[in-house]
């Protein structure tokens, strides 16, 4: 029986993967709701378990894929490709209204800009202090630094190396964590308690994911706002890191 249950989910492993995801996320929301009393968002702790467990998967098999490496779960590795990402982006972006932030004003507009270069300029300081010195690379790492997002579309388009990639991708995942957890501690000192300073929030921090994790454990009704300028963020970010901000490191390095 147990041969033939597992033979099925493997022949199905999308759908597979689809359920495993949905399990993780039902059980890191239950351990948001009864252990952290909402504190911690489900979100970061399904990150978290994610990270985990690719590491269990990884040192398990000797593979590379992390959990997709175990036959039955093959289906997490297309689930979590680019295909998936890129409609996940176009999917956000269909759901934000370009009159709204312009109603937001000049600030709201101001700190997308703001936090795509900051963000960008922060991470490509780390890169070099840990010894790079190639415009590509530092691009990638800083374009991570943006968002798990924004690095992987940038080292694609500079042709960057998978391990470069993969870096800008943890970098970015890292930031979205941080953010999603410490956005409930220091919102009451920031004043993040009305909509327009969720949408200058959102796009100063620019994570779609981290902050909509943050400001639902915040304040669910501000979640809208500053996801909507964290949409817009990871657009700008895609659109300035392979070219402007890339043309900036070359010609600096």
């Amino acid at each position: 029986m147990l041969e033939v249950i597992t033979s099925v989910l493997s022949k199905n492993a999308l759908i597979t993967a689809f359920a495993f995801v949905g399990l993780l996320v039902w059980a890191s929301y239950w351990i948001s709701e009864k252990l952290t009393f909402g504190h911690v968002h489900g979100s970061a702790i399904a990150i978290a378990l994610g990270l985990a467990l690719a590491y269990v998967g990884g040192v398990s098999t000797g593979g590379n894929k992390g959990l997709a490496d175990f036959e039955i779960l093959a289906g997490v590795g297309i689930l979590g490709g680019a295909m998936f990402r890129d409609f996940a982006i176009v999917a956000t972006a269909f759901g934000a209204n370009l009159r709204a932030i312009k109603d937001a004003g000049a600030i709201a507009g101001a700190s997308v800009i703001i936090g795509v270069v900051l963000s960008f300029a922060i991470g490509a300081l780390v890169a070099v202090a840990f010894g790079y010195n190639d415009a590509v690379t530092i691009t990638t790492i800083g374009a991570g630094a943006a968002t798990y997002i924004v690095g992987p579309v940038t080292g694609t388009a500079l042709g960057a190396t998978s391990e470069v990639i993969a870096l800008s991708i943890a970098a970015g995942l890292v930031k979205s964590m941080v953010v999603m957890v410490a956005t409930p501690f220091i919102a009451p000192y920031i004043g993040l308690n009305n909509p327009r300073s969720a949408m200058v929030y959102g796009g100063l921090m620019g994570t779609t994911s981290g902050v909509a994790g943050g400001l639902a454990a915040t304040d669910p009704a501000l979640v809208p706002y500053g996801a909507m300028t964290a949409t817009f963020y990871t657009g700008v970010g895609c659109l300035l890191a392979p070219s402007l901000l890339f043309l900036l490191v070359r010609a600096i390095v």
